[in-house]
């Protein structure tokens, strides 16, 4: 009888922790997934706001940097108004096609940010995580080197994920409207008759570029927010400082990337354009040597630096609140649970 007692204690403890085991691994991965699932969706949604924020902007800086020099000054020679040239070429493009045709590609923008801004925000927050065990920051904020890391993979993997929309976006952008009808049009004409290698042209300048870019992009914005936290005592920043701290990140990656951006342009606009552009130095050597160093490879930087920090500043915003809000209404689900 005493060892019928003993078998059942054990028996009864080993049911008791049992329960504890099978529980615990499916909750843990629950949350994992949430958390990526929080990511995707803040990912998601800012990039969509940011973008169509500055949709007029974004258009027109393609066209300037997909139109030649010599083009562009023959399409400016008009214009008498005392106002930088790319600004002029927007008021020239409302005069012509209408307000609306500020935001024409914006649908195909909407394509391929929404996927792009998700992976990439999504895939920091995964690339800080493994980083961080790597490390040994696990649950702390990352050194320099690794905070760069981490941003130039996130960068590099939505963009070899989305680039045929990004090509496609291009396109749309520099067309006018009877050329393509929609993005699925794009897509064919494109396939049909460039082949369809031709929307991965300018890849290799695009993950050059984004390299740069989204390192010191999430790297700049990760930093103000540490230091923030550092000398402030505050453990997060208000949305206007987060605002202020996204457009420093803007303003250095797209500065740094910007000849790369430009010869990533050239070569997806070239079918439709007239030129043929075979490698990125040809293409830099062809811009240099037509249009100048800086009139070439820095054209429309001036209003890269508008455009560029107000939307890298409502994307990290609106990624930070969404993710803020998304915890807290999980939180409180839990709560009334």
């Amino acid at each position: 009888m005493g060892n019928g007692v003993r078998e059942g204690r054990v028996d009864f403890k080993h049911q008791d922790v049992e329960p504890v085991t099978s529980t615990h691994l499916p909750s843990e991965g629950n949350q994992e997934k949430k958390k990526v699932l929080n990511s995707l969706m803040s990912g998601a949604l800012a990039g969509a706001v940011a973008k169509t924020a500055v949709a007029p902007l974004d258009r027109t800086k393609i066209m300037f940097q997909g139109e030649s020099h010599r083009l562009l000054q023959n399409a400016l020679l008009a214009e008498s108004k005392p106002a930088p040239e790319a600004y002029r070429l927007i008021y020239r493009t409302y005069l012509n096609e209408g307000f609306w045709s500020l935001w024409r590609g914006n649908s195909a923008t909407m394509v391929r940010v929404i996927p792009y801004a998700a992976i990439q925000f999504c895939a920091h927050e995964e690339y800080k995580h493994l980083l961080g065990s790597y490390y040994g920051f696990q649950g702390k904020a990352l050194t320099p080197f690794p905070r760069f890391i981490a941003g130039s993979l996130a960068g590099t993997t939505a963009a070899m994920l989305t680039y045929p929309l990004d090509m496609v976006r291009a396109r749309m952008a520099v067309t006018p409207k009877e050329m393509y009808s929609n993005i699925v049009h794009v897509f064919i004409r494109i396939s049909r008759e460039e082949g369809l290698k031709t929307l991965y042209r300018g890849f290799t300048p695009t993950i050059l570029g984004v390299i740069p870019y989204a390192g010191l992009s999430f790297f700049t914005y990760e930093t103000l927010k540490k230091l923030h936290a550092d000398h402030s005592g505050k453990l997060q920043p208000s949305p206007p400082e987060r605002l202020l701290f996204g457009a420093c990140a803007g303003l250095i990656g797209q500065s740094a990337s910007y000849p790369l951006d430009v010869v990533r342009r050239r070569m997806q606009t070239a079918g439709v354009m007239g030129h043929t552009y075979s490698s990125i130095l040809l293409t830099m050597q062809e811009i240099i040597r037509e249009e100048g160093l800086i009139r070439g490879l820095y054209k429309g930087l001036s209003m890269n630096w508008v455009k560029g920090p107000i939307a890298v500043g409502i994307s990290f915003t609106t990624f930070d609140l969404t993710q803020i809000l998304l915890r807290k209404l999980q939180h409180s689900t839990n709560v009334e649970r």
